[in-house]
């Protein structure tokens, strides 16, 4: 079987908790009130690429 073919019905969900840092410290997503929950999800990853040198001499 295929990862194409599993359907799980929502009562075999789990759900999941997803937390972030605030103001140096962690906090779950579902405590926050709406404006904060639409600025969470509107949030962009990003990798920041390495510096070839520090420039330091």
């Amino acid at each position: 079987m295929t990862q194409d073919q599993i359907v799980l019905k929502d009562e075999e969900r789990t759900r999941c908790e997803v937390w972030t840092r605030v103001m140096g410290y962690h906090r779950p997503v579902a405590g926050f009130n709406v404006g904060k929950k639409g600025e969470f999800y509107e949030r962009k990853c990003f990798v920041e690429p390495k510096e070839a040198g520090c420039g330091c001499a």
